[in-house]
């Protein structure tokens, strides 16, 4: 599937992607930048969309790094098994608020999410925030791109420390919420 067609089903599915567009290069940096993930034994990433964010991820882990991609659009998770075809990367097709049922009791270092808590349910997105503070090591961080400052009160509802950037390089603007447990 082109870049022209995961566009066609990034419009036609706005209510779960939440975006006008993919990522812009400038915001998968800010993001996978915000912490060092070349020691990490477990990363999540919530919403992997087109890879973009996903690609960034794994450029910047370790070797050793496990890195499990969640995403609900089975269209976008068939080209990113194509894309990602590599034994520490798992293209999980399934909602994210099911991240506990695929760790094992196993802790996690980074969460990383484009997911748009802005047109989720407030029951889901309470799942899914309260299982990424319970499944994050001490010291871990949830990682968050987001279009709108007033979702960092929803993040401190769930996390005791929620630090803020900007990015201007990206259609629209965005903020990255780093999120500490």
């Amino acid at each position: 599937m082109g870049k022209s067609n995961l566009l066609i089903e990034l419009y036609s599915n706005l209510s779960t992607t939440g975006a006008l567009t993919f990522s812009s290069k400038a915001l998968v940096k800010k993001m996978v930048t915000q912490v060092d993930l070349k020691d990490a034994d477990i990363i999540v990433e919530l919403g992997g969309g087109d890879g973009s964010i996903t690609q960034g991820i794994i450029n910047q882990m370790g070797p050793q790094t496990k890195l499990l991609v969640f995403e609900i659009n089975s269209s976008f998770c068939e080209e990113m098994r194509k894309q990602f075809d590599n034994p520490n990367v798992q293209i999980i097709n399934d909602s994210a608020d099911q991240i506990e049922n695929y760790l094992n009791g196993e802790k996690v270092d980074f969460i990383l999410s484009s997911l748009p808590f802005s047109f989720i349910s407030k029951e889901i997105t309470d799942s899914i925030l309260s299982q990424s503070r319970s499944v994050l090591n001490q010291g871990g961080a949830f990682i968050q791109i987001c279009y709108s400052y007033l979702l960092k009160n929803l993040f401190k509802k769930y996390f005791p420390e929620v630090n803020v950037s900007f990015t201007l390089k990206n259609l629209p603007p965005a903020f990255v919420m780093v999120c500490q447990s």
